[in-house]
């Protein structure tokens, strides 16, 4: 999946794993909340994140299993990925206290275990009622349709589990679809695009070669004079100078290639 749709967040769910085991995916940075008991590990969520983007954690105070990050792509976008045991006694304050901690915009991904009509549900549940209150409380939108998202294989019945919910000002810009494929799993792939780039990223952003520098040239060009900062505008002084190094870097940085790393097979 990874090389079919080079994805720049992947969220994970119920990853059963302890603290003592790393993650190590090449190319992604790992965030991840491990819940283990004295027998045994259990639940957990993680989100990789491609190193091609610039990205950070965001720490969150909740009891929930839930992670989030700020990725730039297309601008700065917050991920949180959050998992709600279907047996678990689930706190609406702690769902908005959650919400009051992501800047936005952002967007909410993640198996929820709760059953509504809103997203392809025969029946709406309490767990269903609490996402939709949380949805209306906080003016989001969700961008499930009413696509299955989960088999259950001793019933062999499909349901709707797994949510994608988003801020308003990106709703516009995203595309929503369902993967056919469950790739081993009993979920299937909650896909998200941005909506002009309904194929995946072609290109990987260009970064700066620092150990071909010629920090001469570099040191030559992005000299920082006084008339640079003296204006009655601070901001003004800063893209001035901002500008100045980025013109010194151009000229004197080489940068990599755009075209994208294949991942090898495991």
């Amino acid at each position: 999946m990874i090389n079919k749709y080079q994805p720049v967040c992947i969220g994970l769910q119920e990853t059963f794993l302890k603290s003592t085991v790393s993650t190590k995916v090449r190319s992604y940075n790992c965030t991840r909340k491990d819940v283990a008991t004295e027998i045994s590990s259990s639940g957990g969520v993680c989100i990789l994140t491609s190193n091609l983007y610039p990205s950070n954690t965001l720490s969150l105070h909740t009891s929930l299993q839930a992670v989030a990050v700020q990725v730039h792509f297309k601008s700065l976008l917050t991920v949180c990925n959050i998992y709600l045991p279907p047996h678990d006694t689930v706190s609406q304050y702690d769902l908005n206290q959650l919400m009051n901690q992501l800047p936005e915009p952002f967007i909410l991904i993640g198996d929820f275990n709760g059953h509504s009509t809103l997203w392809g549900n025969n029946d709406t549940n309490s767990r269903g009622r609490q996402i939709e209150q949380l949805i209306s409380d906080h003016c989001l939108c969700l961008l499930n349709k009413d696509q299955t998202t989960y088999f259950h294989e001793p019933s062999r019945t499909f349901h709707s589990l797994d949510l994608a919910i988003c801020s308003p000002s990106v709703y516009p810009l995203l595309s929503f679809d369902v993967g056919s494929d469950l790739c081993g799993s009993d979920h299937f792939p909650l896909l998200l695009l941005y909506a002009e780039n309904i194929v995946c990223v072609t290109e990987r952003p260009r970064s700066y070669i620092f150990q071909r520098a010629d920090w001469s040239k570099f040191s030559e060009l992005a000299e920082i004079t006084d008339t640079m900062v003296q204006t009655a505008s601070i901001n003004d002084a800063v893209q001035i100078v901002t500008e100045s190094i980025l013109r010194a870097a151009e000229a004197s940085i080489p940068k990599s290639s755009s075209r994208p790393r294949r991942l090898r097979k495991p």
